[in-house]
Order: C-alpha cells, then structure tokens, then sequence
C-alpha cells in the first residue's frame, strides 16, 4: 500500500468514525429515551425492539453523512443496489449490536443502563462500525462502480 492510499484510508476512516460518532449519539440517544425515560421507559420490557429502532434511525443518519462527506470522492449514483446494499449490510450490523445486547440481558441477566449501553451501545456499535466501514467501502460506494460485486 502506498503512502497517498494510506493517507486516503486515514482521511476516510476519520470522515466515517466522526459520522459514526454523530450515529452513536443517536442510537444511545433513541435508546436510552424509549427504555431508560423516566428511569423506565415505555419500551423497558422490549430493548431489542428499542434497539432497533435506535439503529434504524442512526442508520438513515449515516448513510446520509457517509454519502455527502465520507464518501464523497466517489462517483457512485444512488442506486437500487446500492441501498439495497446499504439495508443488506446494516440488517447485518443490526444483529451483531442486538446479539450483544440480548447477550447481556438475557444470558447474563443484566438490565440497567450500563450494562445495556456497554454491551448495545458500546461493544456492539464497535463491532458493526468495523463491519460497515469494509462493507461500505466494497458494496455501498465501491470506489469504482462498474467493477464492484454485483
């Protein structure tokens, strides 16, 4: 790898984690609302349905942000591939976050904010972040459309 596409990785990878930062915000922040309001939201007995919602709503945010600034250089139109693509690759990253958050409550018994948000919000959003970079990067806006898997 040259220097010039270890700078462009850097540039990108920063672009995707500060977009990725605007989407933790909004995930932590629908979750906690719909379980934690009021110490027991209206969503307490459902987390992973609150789950994803949250991500749901994260998602549109990135796909945006990622589309006008992370990914920006690339020519890539919006396609029916591609946001298929997009949901493809998101319902993925949806279940690694819901399976460290089910983990968490129902296999360890925990169910409070800090332990939902460490395993949910924390570890899973790492987890899917790392999934959806890659996966973005190849699928989502290939750097060169015409030669990217169908």
């Amino acid at each position: 790898m040259t220097s010039r596409q270890l700078m462009d990785h850097a540039k990108r990878g920063s672009a995707f984690l500060v977009i990725g930062g605007a989407a933790f915000l909004i995930d932590a922040g629908v979750f906690n609302a719909l379980v934690y309001w009021g110490e027991r939201g209206p969503m307490f007995e459902w987390p992973l349905t609150a789950k994803i919602i949250a991500i749901v709503a994260a998602s549109v945010a990135t796909y945006v942000g990622n589309h006008l600034w992370t990914f920006r250089d690339r020519k890539t139109k919006t396609s029916a591939r591609n946001i298929l693509a997009f949901i493809a690759i998101n319902g993925v990253a949806i279940l690694v976050q819901l399976g460290c958050l089910a983990f968490s409550r129902y296999v360890l018994g925990l169910a409070d904010p800090v332990s939902d948000n460490i395993s949910g919000t924390i570890v899973g959003q790492i987890l899917a972040t790392v999934l959806r970079y890659f996966s973005y990067n190849v699928w989502v806006f290939p750097k060169n459309p015409d030669l990217s898997p169908a």
